[in-house]
């Protein structure tokens, strides 16, 4: 029996030790995966230079970043602001609304602004584009209003 315990390197101790060790460089290993997984909302250090809009998109869309022109939002539709968490629409001429890019009935973002909605692709629900009111199910609640001003055919978050 003295032969077999002397067959052993390590103590039995030391061998749960070493599981322990073997199993934190696994878990390391895949955290260091998993992060290489990341979205590309950090734009800093390859979003292009260019227009306002990109400039709004590398300042996360903080307070004042310029989000479009009011040129660039149709009459009668919107667009997606996917990075900056908010849709712009203009629901008649010179009438400029705002609300969050997410969906109230499971937290999707809205993907369009199309035929007077806001629309989410997820599960179908629609809202207005003047009041973001629901237009379809199954979102129950409107889309919250989000802050913005026009000035001089800017628009920014306010």
């Amino acid at each position: 029996m003295t032969a077999s315990r002397d067959a052993s390197p390590l103590p039995t101790g030391h061998r749960l030790a070493r599981r322990t060790v073997v199993a934190a460089v696994g878990a390391g290993g895949l955290a260091a995966a998993l992060a290489g997984c990341g979205s590309d909302d950090d734009k800093g250090s390859s979003a292009p230079a260019g227009g306002e809009e990109d400039t709004a998109r590398e300042e996360g869309g903080a307070a004042g970043a310029v989000l479009a022109r009011t040129a660039d939002i149709p009459v009668g539709g919107g667009k997606v602001f996917k990075d900056e968490g908010v849709v712009v629409t203009q629901p008649e001429e010179g009438t400029f609304k705002a609300f969050s890019n997410r969906c109230t009935h499971k937290g999707c973002p809205v993907t369009d602004v199309e035929g007077g909605t806001v629309n989410c692709a997820c599960h179908g629900s629609k809202f207005d584009i003047a009041d973001g009111g629901v237009r379809r199910s199954p979102a129950t609640s409107p889309l919250p209003a989000a802050r913005i001003s026009v000035e001089g055919g800017a628009i920014r978050l306010a």
